[in-house]
Order: C-alpha cells, then sequence, then structure tokens
C-alpha cells in the first residue's frame, strides 16, 4: 500500500474524533517561569555531561548486528563470532544470544566465561530487552520487533568527536497542559523507521494546541514493543525547522500525565533521537500527519554529527 492512502486514512480516522477548542499555553507567574528555566538549563548540563562521558552515551555505541533471519548470534573476538569485537580483553568466545519470543536467552560460550546483568552474575540466563556486561564492554540486548545487538566501549574513540549539544533558549510559551482527545477506536498503525523497518503502534489520541496563535493537531503513539511501558506514549513530529535549524527526520517529545488527568506536553524538552548521534540506532520517523508547517523553536536543534 502507497504512503499516500495511508496518509488519507490517518485524517479519516483523526476526522471521526471531534476536534476541542485548542489549549493555549500554560500561565505561569514570574517566581515559576524562572524556576523551570532553571531545571531546564541544569538538565541540558547533564544531557551534555552524559553524552561526553558515560559508558551508556551515544558516543559509547561502537557497533550493532542485527538479527535479521538469525535466531542467535555470538559475541567475542575470535573471527568467527557473529559481533566480532577485536580487542585482547575480550574473550574469544564470550556469548551466544538467541532470540526467544520477547525475551532473549544468553549462554556463556567458555566455562571461564560469565556476564554481567542487573549487578549479578550468570553463566546463562533469559532476559527482557536490556544489557549485559562482559568485561569492559555493554551489549544491549535491543528488541522492538527487530532485535540487533548493540556493543558499547567505554573506550570508543567516538568520544573525541564531541563538540556539545545545541538548544533553542527557554520559552515557555511553548508549555502546555491539556486533555488528549482518545482515539475512539485505538487502530494498529506503521511507523517507519530510520533503519528502513516498519515498527507497529497504536495511535492512542490527539493534542489540540494553539501554538504562536496557530492550531495544530498532534498523533500520539504508543509503540507495541517489548520493553515499552503500557502507560508510555510518544509524540514523533517534524515542523518548519526540521532539516534547517533541527535533526532532519524531526524531533520527539514524551507527554507528561499529570494527577488530574489531562497531560503536559512541553516542546522545551523536545530532544532529538539517538540517530542524530550516531548511526548504530533504529528510531521512529514521524508521521505526515506530525508535519507542521509552523516552526517550533523550543528543544533541542540540530547537534551536526549525523547526517
Amino acid at each position: 500500500m502507497s504512503v499516500f492512502p495511508s496518509f488519507l486514512l490517518a485524517l479519516l480516522v483523526a476526522a471521526r474524533a471531534s476536534a476541542p477548542a485548542p489549549a493555549g499555553p500554560v500561565s505561569l507567574t514570574p517566581a515559576v517561569r524562572d524556576s523551570l528555566t532553571q531545571a531546564l538549563v541544569q538538565g541540558r548540563a547533564e544531557s551534555a555531561e552524559w553524552l561526553k562521558s558515560s559508558p551508556s552515551s551515544y558516543f559509547a555505541a561502537v557497533q550493532r548486528v542485527d538479527f535479521g533471519n538469525s535466531t542467535a548470534l555470538t559475541v567475542g573476538r575470535a573471527a568467527d563470532n557473529s559481533v566480532r569485537v577485536d580487542d585482547p580483553e575480550m574473550p574469544e568466545h564470550a556469548v551466544m544470544v538467541v532470540v526467544e519470543g520477547d525475551s532473549f536467552r544468553v549462554v556463556a560460550s567458555s566455562p571461564e566465561v560469565t556476564f554481567r546483568a542487573n549487578k549479578l552474575e550468570y553463566r546463562e540466563a533469559v532476559l527482557p530487552p536490556s544489557a549485559i556486561q562482559i568485561g569492559r564492554w555493554t551489549v544491549r540486548l535491543s528488541h522492538q520487533r527487530f532485535p540487533a545487538l548493540i556493543v558499547f566501549d567505554p573506550k570508543s574513540p567516538r568520544y573525541a568527536e564531541y563538540h556539545g549539544q545545541d538548544w533553542y533558549a527557554p520559552d515557555m510559551s511553548y508549555r502546555f497542559e491539556t486533555a488528549m482527545t482518545p482515539n475512539p477506536k485505538p487502530d494498529t498503525t506503521i511507523i517507519q523507521s530510520t533503519r528502513g523497518n516498519l515498527r507497529r503502534a497504536v495511535r492512542v489520541g490527539w493534542f489540540d494546541l494553539k501554538v504562536h496563535g496557530k492550531a495544530v493537531r498532534l498523533e500520539a503513539h504508543r509503540l507495541l514493543e517489548p520493553g515499552v511501558d503500557e502507560t508510555s506514549i510518544s509524540v514523533f513530529f517534524r515542523d518548519a525547522t526540521t532539516g534547517r535549524e533541527t535533526y532532519g527526520v524531526g524531533r520527539y517529545v514524551d507527554p507528561e500525565k499529570l494527577p488530574d488527568g489531562r497531560w503536559r506536553i512541553d516542546f522545551n524538552d523536545a530532544y532529538n533521537p539517538a540517530c542524530a548521534y550516531s548511526p548504530h540506532y533504529n528510531c521512529p520517523i514521524p508521521s505526515r500527519a506530525n508535519t507542521l508547517t509552523i516552526p517550533i523553536k523550543a528543544g533541542e536543534k540540530d547537534p551536526h554529527y549525523e547526517h
């Protein structure tokens, strides 16, 4: 089926849900505005510190191998491994990882080898999408219904590429608190991704906002993938800054549910997918319905690491 009919179907589904009056930005006192601005600045400084030095940083990712049609991959130093880590500190044959439904069975390949998960030592374990440690390396067990192994090395040479992150100045006119219009018949839709995979998601509803005087409607999705919390929803979007001031694939914002049942959407928290920093990730691509004609000059700009 072509993208165009899918786009029409999305419009028809959205039209069935009556759109409320779009919500404007929240009204804040100067003290609250200053406090939120300080928190944003602090959070961005912590994000930069994580990126340039954390062993789980995007820059620590040095290799990705997809399972494809295989159900098992091996990790080790020897050339016959599916995932070869050519370093004397890595065992010749470390582990075999087998996909079992929504989980992974990890088995040590040599009697002298163990691996760590959740701070415990194992020779064999069945694990959800998560990570294991082998020596200094972390191996992420990525599922997304397109399983892969991603190797992280705290000695990755990519840390040397760090030149910071770039953000718009905090602007509370992009902060909203509103109800979500629920999808009357939550449908499974397809989210395209940067590695060409078609990822399944539920279109749970819509947010209607008035951004600088312009009404916009955004779809909210929950990815149907192992490890994704059933209460977790995301908004993947593009806007008039995309490919110019902001990353060309688009950006994400994660609505936060409030105690009164409404949701907070703060575009100051809009962030780039991991693919903006590393080629070793598989990132959702925003739908046409979430392609805005107006600029969202809030949140993260293009860091210019990946193109």
